[in-house]
């Protein structure tokens, strides 16, 4: 048997970047080297004609500003908005990407943004609580005035590891099991 390493454990007090959970649908964007363009949702590619809640269709009809602005790579992020989940009073429908990391807090293009950016900085369990308290307080930072957003997502860099904590129900799984 090959001799298998013990990876490195990075260390708790690092870098993180806490943003708010957008309670939507679970989309990717796909664009291969020659713009292969593919969509998808948490477990399957998708199409206009098979969509999740409009997601394929929109993409579809935005590829050539997608691939020019996001280029090659897989790209993870959240649909969300009118008709979808909590709809957070909107209107429109909005694919928010995840990784802040590499497009900050912009909106790249009309209906294609990032994530809203609650903290930067060392992680603590205390910056976890404060971003939910200030949630809780002045409401959702993606469409503001919605005054039920749904928690916060933590990235710690160093880990390369995403853990969620919600306002509401957060020591229950997603299907109410304790």
């Amino acid at each position: 048997m090959n001799f298998v390493g013990f990876q490195k454990i990075p260390r708790l007090s690092r870098e993180c970047i806490i943003t708010e959970k957008i309670d939507g649908t679970n989309g990717c964007l796909y664009i291969g080297e020659n713009e292969e363009f593919l969509v998808g949702s948490r477990k399957r590619w998708i199409t206009p004609e098979n969509d999740n809640f409009g997601f394929a269709k929109w993409a579809y009809d935005h590829k050539e500003e997608i691939i020019s602005c996001l280029g090659v790579g897989l790209h993870y992020g959240e649909w969300w908005g009118n008709g979808i989940q909590r709809g957070y009073n909107m209107k429109e429908k909005v694919f928010s990407l995840f990784n802040t990391k590499r497009w900050g807090e912009e909106e790249l293009f009309e209906g294609l943004r990032t994530v809203p950016i609650i903290y930067q900085g060392i992680f603590t369990t205390q910056a976890v609580e404060d971003a939910l308290l200030h949630l809780q307080k002045y409401g959702s930072l993606a469409s503001p005035g919605f005054l039920k957003p749904e928690g916060v997502v933590v990235f710690h860099v160093a880990g390369n590891l995403m853990f969620k904590k919600t306002i509401e129900k957060d020591e229950e799984s997603k299907g109410g099991n304790k």
